[in-house]
């Protein structure tokens, strides 16, 4: 099969990658729509060494083979973190932290960069037939938006805003607007901050407000330069989270996070369900974060395109 495989810190397009064979308990996809995402662009740069293999964790597909007769031909999309399911973190929080954990085009297990994909039946979920698949690919990324949710109280009166209006912050903006928060969206430019406010975001400068502004703040820039700015602008006694994966080290000056009591929490993938849920009522608008779409087979360029600066979702179509 045809698909982007990165070895050594090379991504090249393969057409001579075997297809995947499906254990048992486990489901043979064909993949249809997926989106390149900062983690992606990272795995590139070396955020997590030594992977080798088909990168990419945000699709859509459908089952070709399937030992539950019931999946078949079904349209899916499918969570990304694979646990052992019988670890006492597996059992008790679920595979994202199993200690013994696969994840789709990440860590130690092919991904979706391909025509096909496999995938335990147990992270299987079926999209909607009135969800497109330009929709139902935005999954994983809104998954992830809610998590934040499902991590801690944001009060509806909380001044709070999301560094970085990319991919994923835009999502991460509207899922915390629809608690009825007010949600200023910061970016670096004004042509960044264009698309939230069409949204019906706030949006500033990140550079045009003092410190201690926010009594909630979310990172999401990729960089240095946003979790400085995150850190400055979080008061005293209020909350960080992190949602940026990038390779590399920061080197930022933490006294703050001791001085000023921060809570910060790290905050990674989130359920799928409940984002099926809203992306089938059309309640987070995802179809204009889309800025383009290639063929699989031009899936070098598409990176390329993917890590320009304001560039927000590029879709791959095997």
């Amino acid at each position: 099969m045809n698909g982007l495989y990165l070895a050594d810190g090379i991504l090249t397009y393969r057409t001579d990658l075997p297809r995947p064979q499906p254990g048992p308990d486990e489901a043979l996809v064909r993949v249809t729509l997926v989106g390149i995402c900062s983690t992606d662009l990272e795995m590139v740069k070396g955020y997590v060494p030594g992977f080798q293999g088909v990168l990419g964790h945000e699709f859509v597909g459908v089952v070709e083979e399937s030992p539950d007769a019931a999946w078949h031909g079904r349209r899916v999309v499918a969570s990304i973190n694979i646990g052992c399911g019988e670890c006492d973190v597996c059992r008790r929080d679920g595979p994202e932290h199993c200690p013994s954990r696969t994840v789709l085009g990440i860590h130690n297990r092919d991904g979706v960069f391909a025509e096909y994909v496999v995938v335990p039946l147990v992270n299987l979920l079926p999209v909607p037939d009135d969800v497109p698949d330009e929709t139902a690919v935005f999954t994983e990324p809104l998954a992830a938006a809610l998590r934040i949710r499902e991590q801690v109280k944001v009060w509806p009166t909380a001044k709070t805003a999301v560094v970085g209006p990319g991919r994923l912050g835009l999502l991460i903006g509207q899922v915390l607007a629809l608690a009825g928060t007010e949600v200023t969206m910061l970016g670096r430019r004004e042509a960044s901050l264009e698309l939230p406010a069409r949204l019906g975001l706030q949006t500033a400068l990140v550079d045009s407000l003092p410190d201690d502004s926010f009594d909630f703040v979310v990172e999401a820039t990729g960089n240095d330069a946003g979790f400085a700015h995150s850190l400055r602008l979080v008061r005293p006694l209020g909350t960080l989270i992190l949602k940026s994966t990038f390779a590399g080290h920061s080197r930022i000056d933490l006294t703050k996070l001791v001085v000023g009591e921060i809570n910060v929490v790290g905050s990674r993938c989130g359920p799928f369900a409940p984002a099926l849920r809203l992306l089938a009522r059309q309640e987070v608008a995802v179809q204009p974060l889309i800025d383009g779409e290639y063929p699989l087979s031009d899936g070098l360029a598409a990176f390329e395109h993917a890590a320009r600066s304001g560039v927000r979702k590029i879709l791959l179509r095997p």
